[in-house]
């Protein structure tokens, strides 16, 4: 649908903008050394191929990389300030088929396409499911990462009696 989508809140938006195909392109994001180091401290995953350069450089990445659930966080994280989904998300019920298809360094800009994969009913009639298919890329188009989320969205107008 939109590209390079620049944000504008809170957009009123509800399950029945978006239809199957429908894609967004998230502005980018540069990776840094800090994030990495951020990160780590965050959640005690200090796994020395994110924290020690040294022992980093002598394994097959050649160098520090970020870790796969940064890489997950920060890409999500941009669809969601592009404002493609407005305020019609109300929780995400399921990450699925996670891949991290190449390594994320310090200094990567990362983007990402988020293409609108299926559009489901819910137990509430107030809600439906949204289903998305993320790839993310880094600046030289290569594809480091995809899954796919499924989130709980609001309908327009809708009333516990329908």
């Amino acid at each position: 649908m939109a590209e390079d989508a620049s944000p504008a809140w809170p957009v009123e938006r509800a399950l029945e903008d978006f239809k199957p195909g429908d894609f967004v392109i998230s502005p980018g994001r540069t990776i840094e050394a800090a994030d990495i180091s951020a990160f780590a401290g965050l959640t005690g995953d200090f796994y020395p191929l994110h924290v020690d350069e040294e022992f980093a450089k002598s394994r097959q990445f050649n160098g520090r990389i970020a870790h796969g659930p940064l890489t997950f966080g920060i890409a999500t994280g941009l669809v969601f300030l592009s404002g493609y989904y407005g305020m019609a998300i109300k929780a995400m019920l399921e990450c699925r088929q996670l891949r991290a298809l190449k390594a994320v360094y310090p200094g990567d800009t990362i983007r990402v396409k988020a293409t609108i994969a299926e559009i489901g009913e819910w137990k509430s009639p107030k809600l439906g499911t949204l289903t998305v298919d993320y790839s993310v890329f880094n600046q030289r188009e290569e594809e480091v990462m995809t899954y796919t989320i499924v989130m709980l969205a609001s309908k327009r107008n809708a009333t516990e009696a329908e």
